[in-house]
Parts: structure tokens; C-alpha cells; sequence
């Protein structure tokens, strides 16, 4: 089942300036085990984040200060991946949309069901615990290439375009063999154990997968 895939670590940040909200949502956490902290501003919740956790925020619209989508914004701007769940009441469904389409995960209407939103987030913390997996792997691809002499990146590029090993030769101006040896060379620093997996490697590198 998909919330298997669930990080045991991940957390549900709430953020929301009404205390019996606060209070009752990490509650509702509490009840299914599910870490949680609580933040009254976004300043506050912003000055106490680092970045590593993951999981989602529980966040509403309206706050005085920095708003739920002021906080968004700034997210964005510092780079915070944190998927975002808006709590918000009937009259700020036009700010919600607004929310939605610059990346938030969804929005709740109040009142809600409890299960509803227990759903909701676990389902975003799986998406989340899935983005992170991607994002490190293809942070772990990266750091192979790195590895790469510049030629070796150039067979790679011209084996991964789907070349043979003569016409790469020809394109270099390099004997087939040293063709071979360089791709030999690549396989084993990316850690491919055939051209398919080489391919799939690099399209995740690129971001394309």
C-alpha cells in the first residue's frame, strides 16, 4: 500500500494563529501517531525549520503578520520543498485556487472531517517521502558524473544519443578502441550494468524522468 512509503520521521508542521486550531490539530496527529509540531506565525515556524525534515505544513491563509501565502512565497524563494496543505474557510477558496496553482498541495475547507484531512496528508507525505527519494538519487547520479574525465563524458553523451562505438570513434577522432575503454570506464564509475540502465541514469540526472 502506498502509505507504507510513508517516512516514519516525516513531520506535519501546523501553522496557524488560533491556538484551539493549533491545539486540536496536533490532537487529530497525536491520535494516529503521526509527529507533529506547532507554530502560532510563519516567522515563527521559518526561524525553527532547517530544511532536512520532511513531511507537510498545515497551514492557514489568513494570519496576521506574514499570511499563509506570504509564507508560501517566502518558501519558495529559501527553496523549502515542504508540501503545503491550506486550511482555509469558504470566503478564501479564490486565494486558495491562487495557492494551489504557485504549488500547494491542496486545500481543506472549514469545517472539515477529520478523516478527510488524515487522508489528505497521508497522501502528501507520501508524494513527499517519493520526491525526496528522486531528489537524492538523482543528487547521488550527479556526484558520479562528477567523476567523469571530460572525454568519458563525451562517449557518455554520444552512447546515451544512441551511437555505436565506430561512429563514436569517428566523431572524436579517437581509435574505436579507446572508444571502448572510455565506455568501459564510464558503465563502471555510473554504476550501469548495461546501456539501458546507462540511459535511464542520465535522463534522471538531466531531470527528465
Amino acid at each position: 500500500m502506498r502509505e507504507n512509503k510513508v517516512d516514519q520521521k516525516a513531520v506535519v508542521f501546523i501553522v496557524d494563529d488560533d491556538d484551539a486550531v493549533r491545539e486540536s490539530l496536533a490532537f487529530l496527529m497525536k491520535s494516529i501517531n503521526q509527529p507533529a509540531e506547532t507554530f502560532s506565525s510563519a516567522q515563527e515556524f521559518l526561524d525553527a525549520y532547517n530544511g532536512e525534515k520532511g513531511g507537510c505544513l498545515l497551514l492557514d491563509i489568513r494570519m496576521p503578520g506574514m499570511s499563509g501565502l506570504d509564507l508560501q512565497a517566502k518558501m519558495k524563494e529559501l527553496h523549502i520543498l515542504l508540501p503545503i496543505i491550506f486550511i482555509t474557510g469558504h470566503g478564501d477558496v479564490p486565494m486558495a485556487v491562487k495557492a494551489i496553482q504557485d504549488g500547494a498541495a491542496d486545500f481543506i475547507l472549514k469545517p472539515f472531517r477529520d478523516q478527510e484531512l488524515i487522508d489528505r496528508i497521508q497522501e502528501v507525505l507520501v508524494e513527499d517521502a517519493e520526491n525526496r527519494a528522486g531528489l537524492l538519487e538523482q543528487s547521488e547520479i550527479l556526484k558520479r558524473m562528477e567523476t567523469l574525465t571530460e572525454r568519458e563524458k563525451e562517449v557518455m553523451e554520444q552512447v546515451v544519443a544512441g551511437k555505436a562505438n565506430k561512429v563514436v570513434a569517428i566523431d572524436l577522432n579517437v581509435s574505436q578502441r579507446t572508444v571502448e575503454i572510455h565506455r568501459a570506464n564510464v558503465m563502471e564509475k555510473m554504476k550501469a550494468k548495461s546501456l539501458a540502465q546507462l540511459v535511464r541514469l542520465v535522463i534522471k540526472a538531466r531531470g527528465e524522468a
